[in-house]
């Protein structure tokens, strides 16, 4: 599936095909983004090609389906194109795509409740208990343990409070600083630092007889 986007188009392999040749000397987001905003298309192209590769990197994270990943960059960059003359250059414009792209997928997992448990066990057994070595091979009883682990990964995870959830799925998904998801969702650092402080406390108490 792909959409034509003045003339950028994803290809099947998740990458953004070359919708125009890199100038020289590259101008800024923001100077890109007044010119979107007047119409010129080529400069929205531009930014697509500038954050087409982590746009998908993200999304492939979030919905670990190559196809689903597609659509929801797709759709990132459509709804950012379609509300660019709501772009105040507050916050870069990189930010400001990166909060319309997680909202997008964290949308998508709400309704398909398909997330997956390996993309947080590492987060998981960081802040909530020490991680154990892993075993060389993996009997089927381990293989049980594993699906009902991921379950409850998942029901735990659904339960947190909306920005909680999002303040873990930056911190230990993506891997963003604390000032980073601040600025993401809006809110103080000390905020950031309380949702994050809940998130883990709760992951912790549900996930409990799993310790």
């Amino acid at each position: 599936m792909a959409f034509a986007l003045q003339g950028c188009a994803l290809s099947l392999d998740g990458a953004f095909e070359q919708c125009m040749e890199t100038a020289p000397d590259k101008p800024r987001d923001e100077t890109l983004v007044v010119l979107a905003q007047k119409g010129d298309s080529k400069a929205f192209e531009e930014l697509v090609e500038r954050y087409k590769q982590k746009a998908f990197r993200i999304a492939f994270d979030f919905s670990r389906d190559r196809d689903e990943a597609k659509d929801l960059s797709q759709e990132a960059f459509l709804r950012a194109y379609t509300h660019l003359k709501n772009f105040d250059g507050r916050s870069g414009f990189y930010t400001w795509f990166y909060r319309i792209l997680v909202n997008i997928c964290l949308d998508y997992r709400r309704k398909t409740k398909r997330t997956s448990a390996e993309e947080f066990n590492e987060a998981i057994e960081s802040q909530v208990e020490p991680s154990h070595p892993a075993a060389h091979s993996v009997s089927p009883d381990q293989q049980a343990i594993a699906a009902q682990m991921s379950r409850h990964v998942d029901a735990a995870l659904d339960a947190l409070p909306p920005r909680q959830r999002m303040a873990f799925v930056l911190k230990n998904h993506q891997g963003l600083s604390i000032r980073e998801i601040a600025e993401m969702m809006e809110t103080a650092e000390g905020t950031v630092k309380v949702h994050l402080h809940r998130a883990v406390t709760a992951l912790r108490v549900r996930l409990a007889e799993f310790a």
